[in-house]
């Protein structure tokens, strides 16, 4: 269990460099009744404006996010943009390709609640897709 949150730390360190967001990590446990999966929770915060590079998630990562503050916008390869509000909620399915996600607000923060299902030994959450190349 802590070398997954290691890892998630890790993800979370990837996604700051060049973007200001920050993880944290909320929440994370083995599925008992269906080895070899876990439940991750992270909260990411948005400053004004700010957006998330284009990313996959884990291959058996599924993802249900819910928007805790402010206003979300997200968009998975395919599909068209959507903008979600404090109270609303969204899923991406394993292997999505998430094309678009940024704090749709200039001027105030958001915030959501990230949480993944997904098989307890993936290394890598978050990973972001190479400057002009989709993976």
């Amino acid at each position: 269990m802590k070398t997954l949150m290691t890892t998630l730390l890790a993800c979370a360190a990837l996604a700051t460099p060049a973007m200001a967001q920050s993880v944290t990590p909320k929440f994370e446990h083995m599925i008992t009744n269906i080895p070899g999966k876990s439940l991750i929770a992270v909260e990411v915060n948005f400053p004004p404006a700010e957006p998330s590079a284009p990313h996959h998630h884990a291959k058996s990562a599924f993802l249900y996010v819910y928007v805790l503050q402010g206003a979300i916008e997200s968009q998975l390869e395919g599909e068209a943009a959507h903008v979600y509000r404090a109270g609303d909620s969204f899923f991406e399915p394993p292997g999505a390709h998430h094309v678009l996600g940024r704090n749709a607000s200039a001027t105030e923060p958001a915030k959501l609640l990230a949480v993944f299902v997904v098989d307890s030994n993936d290394k890598a959450l978050t990973v972001f897709d190479k400057e002009g190349h989709k993976q």
